[in-house]
């Protein structure tokens, strides 16, 4: 196409001002309307026409000029009404809104498809690194059947921080909110939502099943314990929040996000503060993993410009564009639920220092049929009680979370369960 394609933005924050900015180098494109919040507040954006500001988004997904709509506000609504209304308009679009995806993906591909229209969303999973396209494209020959990442660089600034440290989470946090790596309420990263929207989306087009966000097992870091980071580095680990998947042969998911004990010998016990990683795992490849900024202005526009970049390189080539980034996944996967799963564990348990304890915790696990790689006893405090380090080889969580409660009824006190990388 001679013309110049016609961009409109729905927000203009951190990654829609790093967008505009990058988009600026191309010829080939224009913005022409940018949906703010706010008319009045100062932005210092070279190059930037106010004329071209608006605070009614449906001005943006309403102008008949625009071919492409980026929506980058986040949250549900009103972005779910502003991106159906703008395919409706004949827009395609790019998106980087995870939590959308996760809880109405399955809505917008559809409605996208109905109207021949493309939905990228490169951005919505690990920011700068370049991961969707690279799955339905290079990897379309592989059949994936595991997934291990760190998707979410407020969690690993914080657990790394604490690890390097040896301080405590509340700690930790606190710096990383003075620091702008966490919100003032933290909880969409710290409990481990923002890490489930993005395993989600990942797993639905990795396994080639959709994945229902409401299926998804999701604990997040805030019980995580200074004691804890030590206790796993003596052990030869590093403590990561994990977002996993994995998908048997009879097309059975276990997806899930929770903190994990990681070997020291994989790479991503050594992918530290906000950076961000995706190991997959399958035939004929292998394993590989993909590292890098999963955060920030120009990391994320350098996926959402991408895209953007992707549609408008096909706008009047064909009347069906980009086939193969569309989503078609109409089967549900039939997700395993935790107390169906089997795993390694760390156990922290605090128990009075009398004779035959480590005798009872041992006789409990192995009536549940659950084997201890390891058991070690440090600590003796001023009240009689010793510290405890469990590692179990490979047991049923069911099984585990029954040993739990028999040892806490005899008087003992388990401070921490975390699950161990197999």
């Amino acid at each position: 196409m001679n013309r110049k394609i016609k961009i409109g933005l729905i927000g203009l924050g951190t990654v829609g001002s790093g967008v505009f900015k990058t988009l600026k180098n191309f010829d080939n494109v224009e913005v022409v309307k940018i949906a703010v919040k706010n008319l009045n507040k100062p932005r210092n954006i070279e190059g930037l026409d106010n004329s071209i500001l608006t605070d009614n988004p449906y001005e943006v997904v309403n102008n008949p000029e625009i071919d492409i709509v980026a929506e980058l506000i986040g949250g549900i609504n009103p972005a779910f009404e502003l991106i159906t209304k703008a395919i409706e308009n004949g827009k395609h679009i790019v998106t980087a809104n995870k939590e959308l995806l996760a809880k109405r993906g399955e809505e917008l591909f559809t409605f996208a498809e109905q109207h021949n229209k493309v939905i990228l969303y490169e951005a919505a999973i690990a920011g700068g690194i370049p991961l969707i396209m690279p799955i339905k494209t290079i990897l379309a020959g592989n059949k994936i059947n595991k997934i291990e990442a760190i998707v979410n660089g407020t969690t690993n600034y914080i657990l790394t921080k604490m690890d390097m440290q040896g301080a405590s989470y509340n700690d930790v946090l606190k710096e990383a909110q003075e620091l702008g790596y966490a919100e003032a309420d933290p909880t969409g990263d710290v409990e481990g939502f923002d890490a489930a929207y993005k395993i989600a989306t990942l797993a639905t087009i990795t396994f080639k099943k959709r994945i229902k966000i409401e299926n998804i097992y999701r604990e997040g870091i805030t019980k995580i314990r200074a004691q804890d980071m030590k206790a796993a580095n003596d052990l030869g680990y590093k403590i990561k929040l994990i977002a996993s998947g994995q998908i048997d042969e009879n097309g059975n998911a276990d997806v899930r996000v929770h903190p994990m004990l990681v070997s020291k010998k994989a790479t991503l016990a050594h992918i530290d503060y906000v950076t961000n990683a995706v190991t997959l795992t399958g035939e004929p490849v292998g394993s590989i993993t993909l590292s890098g900024p999963g955060a920030g202005e120009f990391p994320t526009a350098s996926s959402v410009v991408g895209d953007i970049l992707s549609i408008v390189a096909e706008l009047g080539n064909s009347d069906y564009i980009l086939p193969m980034m569309r989503c078609r996944h109409e089967e549900t996967a039939n997700m395993i639920d935790i107390t169906q799963t089997k795993n390694k564990y760390y156990l922290s348990i605090n128990a009075k220092n009398n004779m035959g304890v480590i005798g009872k915790i041992g006789t409990i696990c192995a009536e549940n049929n659950i084997s201890l790689a390891s058991i070690v006893q440090k600590c003796v405090g001023e009240d009689n009680t010793a510290d405890i380090t469990v590692i179990t080889e490979i047991a049923s969580e069911s099984a585990m979370q029954n040993a739990i409660k028999l040892i806490e009824a005899d008087g003992s006190k388990v401070n921490s369960l975390i699950r161990v990388q197999v």
